[in-house]
């Protein structure tokens, strides 16, 4: 059978330890990878650029996002304008002849410097007055941003990236963007694996779970909150420099809206909180939904002679994407992470009935 733990018995505590004891989930782990690294040379250009590359930065994006809402318990309305604010320093860097690298770094400290002001006024509220408090960073960084021409050129301009050079190598096709943002990727990715075994992820966890608790037991939890405000934000901006150097090519304020950080927060829900794959599973879903939905509608007006409207074309799938996304929060609040792992629990001990809880 693909999983079998019967008869497993660790001997050391680096055995027990590891990300993924299951020889099953190493070997998914590289198959998945090596499907990554080998699709610029196998799939056509269009679903490299069009499908895995917004794919891997939304996922990143997603997993950023979910480090202060899965991992500490705080909601966070204003991901799109840290994103915001790591972009357009990252390019205004690479404009002045700053090296790609060293500007992702220095747009996610921006980040993180402007999100951590932001968040230590947040940490003082709970609950929805958190939520207000992050959707005021978003429209207050969104009109700074839009009316500083010194920034943004203006509420109707478009700054062009120039062309770049990531640790050497020039960054000009679609292949080199893709491993830039699949190398951040996978950064990112092995810092969420491994946060969670160490003391800031087991005192945010504290923090998410009871915070008046964590704090009697000696867990800051002032401190911790805005750590997670602080990393969350970094992560952030370094993935809105990647969206904007490696798939946009260009910034404008209307790429940075509202619509963008609720787009996040569906990923991460839908995906699943505090799980490091959920937010992998969430992107695929909302950024492939509304296509697969749109392409279906199309085929069974076709099919069936039914001649249907553009705006009941555009607007059916979306409404069946949204019941979708209801469906999951009534019948799995824990996202597809969380099916992922029942049928995985499942598949440990079939064909017998004793599945773990």
């Amino acid at each position: 059978m693909f999983y079998r733990r019967a008869g497993i018995r660790h001997t050391r505590y680096q055995d027990e330890r590891q990300l993924f004891p299951l020889r099953f989930d190493r070997w998914l782990i590289l198959l998945v990878l090596g499907f990554l690294v080998l699709a610029p040379f196998t799939l056509d250009r269009l679903y490299l650029a069009g499908y895995l590359l917004p794919w891997l930065i939304w996922s990143t994006a997603a997993l950023g996002l979910n480090l202060v809402m899965g991992g500490a318990g705080q909601i966070h309305l204003g991901y799109g304008a840290v994103m915001a604010i790591g972009a357009y320093g990252s390019v205004h860097l690479v404009r002045y002849g700053v090296p790609l690298e060293i500007a992702m770094i220095a747009g996610g400290l921006l980040s993180a410097t402007i999100g951590i002001i932001f968040g230590a006024a947040a940490l003082r509220v709970k609950g929805i007055y958190l939520a207000m408090a992050t959707l005021a960073m978003q429209y207050i960084v969104d009109f700074v941003i839009s009316q500083t021409p010194a920034i943004s050129g203006g509420s109707l301009a478009t700054i062009q990236v120039p062309p770049v050079r990531f640790l050497g190598f020039s960054v000009r096709g679609d292949v080199e963007t893709y491993f830039v943002a699949l190398s951040v990727c996978v950064l990112v990715t092995l810092f969420m694996l491994n946060v969670r075994r160490t003391s800031f992820g087991r005192a945010l966890a504290a923090v998410r779970e009871k915070d008046y608790a964590a704090q009697i037991l000696g867990v800051s939890t002032f401190k911790y909150k805005l750590l997670a405000f602080w990393v969350s934000s970094f992560i952030g901006g370094v993935v809105g420099s990647v969206l904007a150097v490696c798939y946009l090519r260009a910034v404008s304020p209307d790429q940075f809206h509202i619509e963008l950080s609720i787009q996040l927060l569906a990923m991460v829900i839908v995906g699943g909180l505090g799980s490091v794959l959920g937010p992998f599973f969430g992107a695929a879903l909302i950024l492939f939904a509304p296509i697969v939905l749109n392409n279906l509608m199309g085929l069974i007006s076709t099919t069936l002679g039914v001649s249907m409207s553009i705006d009941l074309r555009a607007h059916v799938p979306l409404m069946a994407y949204g019941a979708l996304v209801i469906g999951f929060l009534l019948y799995e609040p824990l996202g597809l992470a969380k099916i992922y792992d029942n049928l995985r629990n499942y598949l440990l001990v079939w064909p017998f009935r004793h599945a773990q809880r």
